[in-house]
């Protein structure tokens, strides 16, 4: 450790954020500081020799006795070391931080109630007026509790209808009262509105309105309607934990409660509105090195306010952690108003935040109900860093060098197919495709944070290069490679079962058993990442085929669209090429043909 002795030795007495390495620079952790040399220099013991301070955490300890290297950004102060600290842990996923895999923007139904008769909507920002209400967030059922409220309720249904002056087909099928026409006025619409909104404070009166049509489908023998509601039915249910609490006050505020059990915890998030509550939101997090609960608290409450719409000056949690003063003066010239962060002793307040805690351990008990068998095994059998408890596969796909195309799934307990991605790629060969699709999502870790587990669909020239795009981007990710054992050169499907081979590590391979159940599950989302890159490869080689019958249709040859091609690279370049950019590749003639309007 001599060479971090004297990187401790010439820290600076400045804020900022620290990096420690491992042997291989592979990072370990990222923190701030106010003061650098004091808060780095307060993890070692210097005595007989460099080592780690027994007043550490056994998670702490550990990291501080693999480290070999230490890196460190100055700022101007602490609260821009917090913010750059919380940007950074998103990006490069260290070792023994927690990443935190709920930061996105959630939805909010909301609705303006200055307007004569105004409507529900959905929206992810800030809606401009002096009395707008909002309820949620909501992590996936927004739009099925929309659709439920106009259906049971005759409001105004469309916002074109608002301007109109003659009723529509809404009011002829009864889901409109007819408002345009003046057909009722602002004191009854008003009545239903209200109605309405207790339906969504109250989800087990609207599940009541949406079963009741369920079953009228039903006895219509309308078995697809009663499906979808069916289906409507589940999502809203999913969103409705803790939802029947009254604090028979006129009060708004957030509630974030953790509940902690070894390597995992649970965190819950409650909105309430108006002395009810609109919504609430629950995660897991799992981390193999323990589990820091000051920095899920940090980390959860500054990244729900970056992302989504404050509008409460309120927050409660459970208990007290560090750091909470310094995240309230954030929050407070974030949103430019005055955020306070309680732990409350007494009241409606102490009860509700208490049930949320109670909710936390419950849902820790059912997800050690759920086998992590899966993940242990593989990171024991392929000597993984992580447990890969988010695991995301790769693979590309082209006919001849045309509609290049890349695909990634998400598996986490399940497929997130909302977390599916695809990649139009530019690169003509399978290695530069992969490395354009990889960097590409290297571009994305701070928006959408990197998972435990990269498995790529190739071999082991492939997972070198992955691993070598990983390593320059300082994130903290496993990476391997799965292909089919090859034949003279042709991979082998005989008896109707490839034989793969997984690769790992630095050079080293495997081949398990056909029906060993590490293998299948790999091998299950590589068929996976397959099946998604190939459904979009379809989709793009009909568009491309469309744009050639077209140009064919006009009189231009094979041969000038490989030059077109060739020079512009995608049919939208050409598109949007100029006329003087295209004159100059095919020439005059044909570039007055390629330009003409379709007859």
């Amino acid at each position: 450790m001599s060479s971090l002795l004297d990187e401790i030795r010439n820290l600076p007495d400045s804020s900022g954020v620290y990096q420690f390495y491992d042997k291989n620079g592979k990072i370990l952790y990222i923190g701030k500081a106010k003061s650098l040399k004091k808060r780095v220099k307060s993890y070692f013991s210097f005595t007989p020799t460099l080592s780690a301070s027994k007043q550490l955490s056994l998670r702490i300890k550990k990291m501080i006795e693999e480290s070999h290297e230490l890196n460190y950004i100055v700022v101007d102060n602490e609260h821009d070391a917090l913010i750059l600290e919380n940007s950074l842990i998103k990006q490069l996923h260290p070792k023994y931080n927690i990443l935190l895999r709920d930061d996105k923007t959630y939805p909010y139904i909301f609705i303006d109630l200055n307007e004569d008769f105004p409507r529900f909507e959905i929206t992810r920002k800030v809606v401009k007026g002096s009395n707008i209400k909002y309820f949620g967030p909501f992590s996936s059922s927004a739009k099925d509790i929309l659709d439920s409220i106009y259906e049971i309720f005759p409001l105004v249904q469309k916002k074109s209808c608002i301007g109109s002056k003659k009723v529509c087909l809404f009011y002829q099928i009864k889901r409109c009262l007819g408002p345009c026409e003046g057909l009722i006025d602002k004191h009854s619409y008003k009545k239903i509105v209200d109605e309405a909104i207790d339906h969504i404070y109250n989800k087990n009166r609207l599940l009541k309105r949406l079963e009741e049509k369920m079953f009228s489908y039903s006895d219509k023998l309308l078995f697809e309607e009663a499906a979808k509601i069916k289906s409507r039915i589940e999502k809203i249910k999913a969103s409705k934990s803790i939802s029947n609490i009254d604090l028979a006050k006129i009060e708004s505020f957030d509630i974030f409660t953790i509940a902690i059990d070894n390597n995992r915890a649970s965190l819950i998030k409650i909105f309430i509105r108006d002395g009810k509550v609109s919504s609430t939101l629950n995660f897991i997090y799992k981390n193999s090195n323990g589990i820091d609960k000051d920095e899920i608290y940090k980390r959860a409450i500054l990244d729900h306010y970056n992302q989504n719409i404050a509008i409460i000056n309120e927050i409660l949690v459970y208990e007290n952690f560090s750091q909470r003063e310094e995240i309230e003066d954030i929050l407070t010239k974030r949103l430019a108003k005055k955020i306070t962060i309680k732990v409350p002793k007494i009241g409606d307040k102490k009860r509700v935040v208490d049930l949320s805690y109670k909710n936390a351990l419950e849902i820790l008990r059912r997800d050690r109900l759920k086998k992590d068998d899966i993940a242990k095994d593989l990171k024991e059998l392929l000597s993984l860093e992580n447990n890969p408890y988010t695991i995301e596969c790769y693979d590309n796909s082209h006919l001849q060098g045309e509609a290049t195309v890349g695909a990634m799934i998400k598996y986490r307990d399940r497929f997130i197919k909302s977390e599916y991605r695809h990649y139009n790629l530019n690169s003509k060969d399978e290695y530069a495709q992969m490395r354009e699709m990889i960097n590409r999502r290297v571009d994305s870790f701070l928006k959408n944070p990197p998972p435990d587990l990269m498995v790529i669909d190739g071999g082991a020239t492939l997972l070198k290069l992955v691993k070598n795009i990983i390593k320059e981007s300082g994130a903290n990710v496993d990476v391997i490679a799965i292909a089919k054992e090859k034949s003279d050169g042709k991979a082998n499907r005989s008896k109707g079962r490839a034989n793969d081979i997984i690769y790992y590590g630095d050079g080293l391979s495997l081949k398990l058993d056909p029906y060993d159940s590490r293998l299948m599950f790999i091998q299950r989302l590589r068929d996976e990442a397959h099946r998604f890159v190939i459904e979009f490869h379809r989709k793009q080689k009909r568009k491309i085929d469309k744009e050639i019958s077209i140009l064919k249709r006009k009189g231009i040859g094979e041969a000038t669209l490989k030059r077109l091609l060739q020079y512009f690279e995608t049919f939208e370049k050409i598109d949007k090429a100029s006329f003087e950019e295209i004159e100059a590749v095919i020439g005059t003639k044909i570039a007055q043909k390629l330009l003409q309007k379709d007859s």
